[in-house]
Parts: structure tokens; sequence; C-alpha cells
């Protein structure tokens, strides 16, 4: 059978699966550009009335006829919450990371590492209703209360009444959530660093927690930066099991004062008030503003891990990390 070749030597389908290819990579990025488009079109009346106040202020009245907005509150509960999950979750997911990709046997590697990518996998409505019907009555109980009644009086981290509904209990939560994702890219990081610089180290005498320290996690760092990284991505974007937990406290009562005091989110506010809003009024587009920010934060967040990702999965001493 003779190929169809078009003029200049290249086969025919060669040249249509490069036009599918391009299509397909212009509908993701027209896709992008269509939701930021409809975000900034959407939330520009709230920018044209409140300017950079929206951006600083705390007020969040829904009144009509006296309606004013601010979203500081939610974004700094957004990166206090992200922030505390972090420093909960990522020390755990490196532990995990480093035990499945250096000390865990054979067998036991994959049925372990399939568990963590099932964790990843559910639904983080799940996560929301077991935190509070279950999760959260020990927490308050066995944590919240003792360090309160320990500290409360004394240092305002641990100040309030614990409840609960929290941000507090709202970060472990998103911690937890956000485990199996970290955990699992830096397993595969972990596994791509080439043995010749385990055997290096053992061969110098190291132990095999100088050998994680002295050859894995330098050859590693970045790409398990990335992974910490993308993990705050979720974090950030985080609703529902927020929502659910966080206390969806509104205005300058919503500002994080303690642990144990109730705050919201920018996902959270949005989730919460969204309903409620009508179509075309100052409160629809507040809430479209907070999207437009919450987006921004995102992109911003994945655009920097998988610049860190990309350095460790290349091509080195002629292996392919992957």
């Amino acid at each position: 059978m003779e190929t169809v070749k078009l003029r200049g030597g290249s086969p025919l389908y060669d040249k249509i699966f490069k036009i599918g290819a391009a299509i397909a990579a212009t509908y993701v990025l027209a896709i992008i550009v269509l939701i930021v488009v409809q975000l900034v079109t959407n939330s520009y009346q709230i920018w044209a009335q409140e300017g950079i106040s929206f951006l600083i202020g705390s007020d969040w009245n829904a009144v009509e006829g006296s309606e004013s907005y601010g979203a500081a509150p939610y974004i700094i509960g957004t990166f206090v919450t992200a922030g505390l999950a972090m420093l909960i979750g990522v020390p755990l997911s490196m532990g995990i990371a480093m035990f499945l990709s250096e000390l865990a046997p054979k067998f036991l590697r994959s049925i372990l590492s399939f568990i963590v990518e099932l964790l990843a996998a559910i639904p983080s409505i799940i996560y929301g209703l077991w935190g509070l019907f279950v999760f959260r009555t020990y927490l308050l109980n066995w944590v919240e209360t003792p360090l309160n009644n320990a500290f409360g009086g004394s240092f305002w981290l641990f100040s309030g009444t614990p409840f609960g509904l929290d941000i507090f209990t709202a970060s472990v939560v998103l911690a937890i959530m956000i485990i199996p994702t970290i955990a699992s890219i830096s397993r595969e990081i972990m596994i791509a660093v080439p043995n010749s610089q385990r055997e290096a180290a053992y061969m110098l005498g190291a132990t095999k927690w100088e050998v994680f320290k002295m050859a894995v996690v330098p050859y590693s760092k970045s790409g398990l930066v990335g992974a910490s990284i993308l993990g705050l991505g979720r974090a950030v974007g985080e609703t529902m099991a927020i929502t659910m937990l966080i206390g969806n406290a509104t205005g300058q009562s919503a500002f994080p004062s303690s642990l144990f005091s109730p705050g919201q989110t920018l996902s959270s506010i949005i989730a919460n008030e969204f309903p409620e809003a009508s179509s075309g009024s100052l409160h629809m587009a507040a809430l479209i503003g907070c999207g437009l920010i919450l987006f921004i934060i995102a992109i911003v967040i994945n655009i920097v891990a998988q610049l860190l990702v990309s350095r460790v999965l290349k091509t080195h001493q002629g292996a392919v990390l992957v």
C-alpha cells in the first residue's frame, strides 16, 4: 500500500496528528482564557466601586442599600488554614515517602503506595462529613480543650472558646487531605534518584538515614519542594471540607484571632453565600471577585510547582528520571 504524502514528503497522517494535537492544546488554553475573562467581567462592578479596599477591607455587609465588601479576612483565612495544613502535612508526607521509597519491603511497598493513591482520590465532601461528625469530637475533647485550659489564659494562639468548628479543626482535616497528594508525588521523585547516588553514600559507610539525608534529599529537593507546593495548591482551593468545619464567620470576626476561633476562606465564603446572591448584584460581583483572587493564587502556586518539579524529571547522566 502506498503512503499518501503531502508536498514536502510528510505523510498525511502526521500532518493530521499535528493539527489535532495543536487544537487540543489550544482548547486547554482557550478554556483558561475564557475563565479569566468571565471572572474579570462579572467582578468588574465590585472593583469599580470598592477598588483596592476590596483587597484590604474587612466589612462584609450584603444588606441592599448599605452594601460594603472587603475580602481581606478571607484571604488571610485562606493562607492561615493552608499554612497550618502544610506545617502538619508536609513532615508526615515526607516520612511516608521516605518509608515507601527507601525502607519498605517490596511486598508492602506496592500495597501501601496503592492505599496512599486511593486516599488522594477520596472526595473532599467525605473528608468534611467525617471531620464534622467523627473527628471534630475527638479533636475537641483531646486536643483543643486541654490546650485551651493549659495555655488559653497566657498565650493568644490557644485563647477563645473551643467548639470544634474553627480554624484548627479545618486545618488538621485539610492536612489529612493533602498528605496523600504530597506523599505520592514525593515518593515518585525519591524513586527517580539514581541508585548510583545511594551506592556512593553506602560505599563511604553511610547509614540509611545518612544516605537519605546526604544523597536522596539534596538530589531531589527541588522536586520535593514542588510536590509540597502542589499540595499547597490543593489546600488553598479546597472548598467543601473547609466550609463544613471552619465555623463560617463573616466580616471582621473572620480575622483569625486564635487557632480556636471561627474563620472563613475565599472558597468557603463563595460556597456559603453564592446561592443567596442575585444575578447582577454587587453581592454576586463580590463573590466572583473572591473567585478571581483565588484563581490567581492557585495559578501562581501551580506554575511555581511545575517549574520546580520539572527540574527533577529530566534526563540526568543518560537516565530518564520518571
